[in-house]
């Protein structure tokens, strides 16, 4: 896509010749194909990663959702809860900004392509911190589960089938399990939990959207790197963190006297932000809607084992029935553009 053209695996550099004046010497085509190269020096690496099975993307995206967010929750003792989502916001804004800089493509996008970055960082921003403040006063299993059921009730609304209707009920009936017990002793907790339902399913639709948007990286170059959706990400990454900026900042301050938690709020970015949302982008890039948003339905699952292993959350019985069910409603459920593709 973006090698050069040589005349044989061992022939010479073709020089061009257009480009001669009378006192200045030919420049190889490398040099010109050099600089209509997207950013970042790992080009041919970022291609081979990005062939790989579209599956492996989500399997690492699904281990690391939530076990970015359980290291976070260990952080809590020492910084406030949206003191640790904006060391995790702008840890993954630098990060990106330092591998993609997707700044030198704020001239190729479009009017609309801008908006749909800038909602993009917004919901980044706030998802983030309310997932936060959720699993402060709730297992990691149950705000995990609510978290899905959005997918299922947009598919509902916007596909009115049999299916769908057994899928929505499967899945309400999950997160009424969920949370008969304890929304009396903890119902702010709840009501940021389905705050963070809402603002996931924005998530999903516009990561998609960026996904698959095409970004034109020079005059001679009209083809999409794989990577475009992962630079439009860094950009929404950048403006989330100014988002957060004004709530999250105080409460990070006490991390910057103490580098051992700053390096861990560090961590918390990479295995929250980074990780997980380049491999959504590179299996969004390659999967249909519905598709990625059936194998959603097993990070419910992840959760309440991460919750168990690293944060010692024993489920109880109610809570594994209340998960199973909306695991199943999110695998049972069909959106819009599934339905029209077998009708």
């Amino acid at each position: 896509m973006y090698e050069c053209q040589f005349g044989g695996e061992h022939s010479p550099v073709k020089l061009s010749g257009s480009d001669r004046g009378p006192n200045v010497p030919a420049r190889p085509q490398a040099v010109v194909a050099a600089a209509n190269r997207p950013p970042g020096g790992f080009a041919s690496a970022g291609r081979r990663i990005a062939a790989l099975p579209p599956a492996s993307f989500f399997i690492v995206s699904a281990i690391f959702h939530y076990l970015g967010p359980s290291f976070a929750v260990l952080l809590f003792a020492h910084v406030s809860v949206l003191g640790v989502a904006w060391l995790r916001i702008a840890s993954a804004a630098v990060l990106f900004a330092a591998w993609r800089r997707p700044w030198r493509l704020i001239a190729r996008w479009t009017g609309r392509q801008r908006w749909v970055l800038l909602a993009l960082g917004v919901v980044l921003a706030a998802m983030n911190s309310l997932f936060y403040l959720a699993i402060d006063r709730l297992p990691l299993s149950t705000v995990g589960a609510i978290e899905f059921l959005g997918v299922v009730i947009l598919a509902a609304v916007g596909t009115r089938t049999r299916r769908n209707l057994v899928a929505l009920v499967l899945a309400v009936a999950g997160v009424a399990a969920l949370t008969n017990i304890r929304i009396v002793y903890e119902p702010l907790g709840f009501v940021f939990a389905f705050a963070n339902c809402g603002l996931f399913m924005l998530y999903v639709v516009l990561g998609h959207k960026i996904a698959n948007t095409k970004i034109n990286f020079g005059n001679h170059d009209t083809t999409t790197t794989a990577l475009s959706g992962i630079d439009q990400l860094g950009a929404a990454m950048l403006i989330a963190a100014l988002v957060a900026t004004p709530f999250g900042i105080g409460g990070a301050m006490p991390a910057f006297i103490h580098p051992s938690w700053l390096l861990w709020g560090i961590a918390v970015g990479l295995c929250s932000s980074v990780i997980p949302y380049v491999a959504d982008q590179l299996a969004m890039a390659r999967l249909r809607r519905s598709t990625f948003a059936l194998m959603l339905a097993i990070l419910p699952a992840t959760a309440t084992v991460i919750g168990l292993l690293v944060l010692g959350q024993v489920p109880t019985l109610q809570d594994l029935l209340g998960i199973a069910l909306v695991i199943v409603g999110v695998a049972l459920h069909q959106d819009r553009e599934e339905s029209n593709s077998t009708g």
